[in-house]
């Protein structure tokens, strides 16, 4: 929780809210926050400053009209919704740029608030349900993130409480302060607009799919190895690759071979570190150091379907991201032997 101000001889929030009760709250706002923003630092921010609404208006809240989750629920919806005012939408490179050709130069780097970024975690607790899982994944996979913040903030809203947390209209209603015919209409709109996106959901990651643990380990070897052939059979004919915070990207398998044999040796004795990012597999990718150790190249994430690799992302702001997934900046040599290869 954000400190109370020093001297306050008030009631403090915990008359509401148990640290017991807070904990779960805290990673459902998160999540909640996240979908709204599409970054993770904001949504952190968003948190903080939710409940030092909250600890602020703690008197005015009754327990006759809204649960405690409710009544923080809605605070945040206002928080999120007044960070969204006069803010460009987050975006992913697909969709602000044609795909460039293999070997053209990267460009001019776009500033970090224009970017989708990467989520280090599952959202539910570890003990939920698997099926509760599945959809919290497919939830935050950066398609459908990168449709959700081409939404107005109402919309969005209502579709992520709706459809995502799947909360009632009544309680949504109640909680945005609307009707619920207002509800029902903004969450028709915002499916409708969903669908006509079509955002190309991908597998979320399933650590019991025997396929796709193969799939990803046969990658993470080939990569190690800059085995350009294997790598290649990978991926789907329709792949992409993209590297925030550059618009560049790749379409295409052939494109995309097209680099790997060009820049063939660039990622020689490359580490692959495994993360989850959005639901799906990711990789704290390091390159070795003059000092015998490695250093972080980019945060890989990485969408399959079935048996294929379909995009591959890699986030270059490693002193940005890496913190968040608890990933160090430099490998020493007692690292990569601990590391399996």
């Amino acid at each position: 929780m954000p400190a109370i101000p020093p001297g306050s001889d008030e009631t403090p929030l915990t008359t509401i809210l148990t640290d017991e009760e807070w904990a779960p709250l805290r990673r459902e706002l998160i999540g909640y926050a996240y979908r709204m923003l599409g970054s993770p630092f904001d949504a952190e921010d968003a948190v903080q400053e939710t409940m030092l609404r909250a600890w602020r208006a703690r008197h005015r809240y009754d327990r006759r009209r809204s649960t405690p989750r409710t009544w923080v629920y809605a605070i945040a919806a206002n928080v999120c919704r007044d960070m969204l005012r006069g803010r460009t939408r987050r975006s992913r490179a697909v969709d602000l740029a044609p795909p460039s050709q293999p070997g053209t130069e990267l460009g001019i780097p776009l500033a970090a608030d224009r970017w989708l970024e990467p989520f280090p975690e599952s959202l539910p607790a570890d003990d939920a349900d698997p099926a509760d899982i599945t959809i919290a994944r497919e939830g935050v996979q950066l398609a459908f993130m990168a449709v959700l913040q081409q939404l107005p903030p109402y919309p969005r809203s209502v579709l992520i409480f709706r459809d995502v947390l799947g909360w009632r209209s009544n309680e949504v209603a109640v909680l945005l302060e609307r009707t619920p015919s207002s509800v029902n209409s903004a969450l028709q709109r915002a499916r409708a607009a969903i669908r006509a996106a079509n955002p190309d959901l991908t597998d979320p990651l399933d650590p019991t799919s025997a396929g796709q643990r193969e799939l990803l380990e046969r990658y993470v070897e080939a990569f190690q190895r800059d085995d350009v052939d294997t790598l290649v059979s990978l991926l789907a004919y329709d792949a992409t690759m993209s590297m925030p915070p550059f618009t560049w990207w790749l379409s295409g398998r052939s494109a995309i071979e097209q680099l790997w044999r060009t820049a063939s040796g660039v990622c020689d004795d490359s580490l692959l570190v495994p993360t989850v990012a959005n639901g799906l597999a990711a990789f704290g990718h390091y390159v070795p150091s003059d000092g015998g150790g490695a250093t972080a190249r980019a945060l890989q994430v990485i969408e399959t379907r079935r048996d294929r690799i379909v995009a591959m992302t890699s986030f270059l702001d490693t002193s940005r991201i890496f913190p968040l997934f608890g990933l160090p900046p430099e490998l020493v040599d007692t690292d990569l032997v601990a590391t399996p290869r």
